[in-house]
């Protein structure tokens, strides 16, 4: 099997923005990004889906996950050689693995389903949906974010995944985040620094 899903071997604090659309998971991962002079990884799906809206008027169908997911590996890849001590990641493979569950039955692709299992993170930071719902091209239902936040929390606790929940306006959830991170940061050495500029 192919390793275009396997993430570089590369000594950082990764950390996950976690949690169902429209809830402020961009938005944080700025700011954290911003607080630790460092990078964060978009979510590759967002342009991918994007475009296919705009040149074809199509959502996204099960065919699109793979190249979603190879993407969004290779955009994490090339941002953790420009991290320092910390890369903030706007979604992970474990997501898109939930999305597939969800949007089509259950099925999940074996190379996406095996590398959203193998690569690892730090830290999920789940984001509640107490956040006002905003709509645009791609986001859909709105009325079923209950279910879906407890898809997310399922998938962390399911798999056993180091995870605390973000809840509250923007400035207590940066303030509990930043604090689990520092934490993190204080338990490891030798964490990759980049001295290049950005």
């Amino acid at each position: 099997m192919e390793k275009a899903l396997e993430q570089l071997p590369i000594n950082l604090i990764k950390v996950v923005l976690f949690g169902p659309e429209s809830t402020g998971k961009t938005t944080m991962s700025e700011l954290l990004a911003k607080h630790y002079n460092t990078v964060w990884v978009p979510e590759y799906a967002r342009e991918y889906l994007q475009n296919k809206w705009n040149n074809e008027r199509k959502t996204c169908e099960d065919t699109d996950l793979l190249p979603i997911a190879r993407g969004q590996i290779r955009l994490e890849n090339e941002l953790a050689l420009k991290a320092d001590k910390v890369l903030i990641c706007d979604t992970d493979l474990l997501e898109t693995k939930v999305y597939s569950e969800e949007y089509y039955g259950g099925i999940v692709h074996p190379e996406l389903n095996l590398y959203a299992l193998k690569n690892q993170y730090d830290l999920y930071l789940l984001t509640n949906i107490d956040t006002p719902w905003e709509a645009d091209d791609l986001r859909d239902r709105p009325e079923q974010r209950e279910e879906m936040y407890k898809a997310f929390e399922n998938a962390l606790i399911t798999n056993n995944r180091p995870f605390i929940r973000l809840n509250g306006d923007i400035k207590t959830r940066f303030k509990v985040a930043v604090k689990a991170i520092d934490e993190l940061m204080n338990q490891r050495d030798n964490l990759s620094t980049y001295s290049g500029s950005l």
